[in-house]
């Protein structure tokens, strides 16, 4: 276990050093702002001087405290850790822009972005922001999905830049970084796509989906299978989950049943309770 914290440790603050970079080298000095506190910040310093870090301290601070009280301890430590890490490496790394083309700027700021972000979402931590702000208003409004949360908060970002910067470019290069990031977080996590299945053969299937549902707020369904080699009776656990929960579960099955059989599949759509509301077409 110790071990484990160690690798963690690492990979989150690589995945929190490179968005400090995106940030401080791209798109901060480029007014670009792909959505999240980060972009909200980045806006807020051409009004009123505050700088991001501290910007980024101030709101997800209290989101934090706001997250344990309405969803448990649930974002843990690693969560803490990335977010006062990202505003200590931003008041550390000087803001140079590296190119003056916002064309540039705005492709591979989202790239470097995204790959930080994809690190620490991979060694199963976030930087606070969009994500737990939406899981937030989700358990405020369960009508609404966390997702279809996330993306109204970066829309607006990204909607402010533009009025703030007096440039309908700024909220336009915005969006194309923001689209970068959000397909490269994916490919970091092993696929473009937002949500994975799980299916899960184990001899323990009662502690896994507890924890599960637990941990994560996600529902388990459970199937009385047949092994044809061994002729046994077996226990399946199916459980979808996006793309911040994909590193968790796996760790989850680990830490209870390292024998356990896991299948991983993309899912292109869900719908139903806790993601997209079935809609006739």
């Amino acid at each position: 276990m110790t071990r484990r914290k160690i690798y963690d440790l690492i990979g989150l603050t690589i995945g929190t050093l490179l968005l400090a970079f995106a940030l401080a080298l791209f798109q901060e000095p480029n007014m670009i702002a792909p959505g999240g506190v980060t972009g909200f910040a980045i806006v807020l310093k051409k009004l009123t001087g505050i700088p991001v870090y501290l910007t980024n301290l101030l709101v997800n601070i209290p989101l934090f405290i706001i997250g344990i009280i309405l969803l448990g301890k649930n974002f843990g430590w690693k969560t803490l850790y990335s977010t006062v890490l990202l505003s200590l490496f931003l008041k550390i790394i000087p803001e140079t822009a590296l190119t003056k083309d916002l064309l540039l700027a705005s492709i591979f700021g989202g790239l470097v972005a995204g790959a930080g972000l994809g690190i620490v979402f991979k060694f199963g931590g976030t930087t606070g922001g969009t994500d737990l702000a939406g899981s937030i208003l989700n358990k405020l409004f369960p009508a609404f999905s966390t997702s279809r949360f996330m993306m109204g908060i970066d829309l607006m970002v990204v909607a402010f830049a533009g009025i703030v910067d007096q440039k309908v470019e700024t909220s336009l290069y915005s969006v194309i970084s923001l689209f970068i990031t959000v397909k490269v977080i994916d490919l970091v996590l092993e696929g473009f796509d937002n949500l994975k299945a799980f299916m899960i053969i184990t001899d323990k299937p009662m502690e896994i989906s507890s924890k599960i549902m637990k941990d994560l707020d996600r529902g388990v369904t459970l199937f009385n299978a047949k092994g044809m080699y061994t002729m046994e009776d077996r226990n399946v656990l199916l459980c979808v989950v996006n793309r911040y929960q994909f590193t968790k579960i796996r760790n989850i099955v680990y830490e209870i049943d390292e024998d356990a059989f896991v299948m991983v599949a993309d899912v292109y759509e869900v719908l139903g309770e806790g993601f997209k509301e079935i809609e006739k077409l």
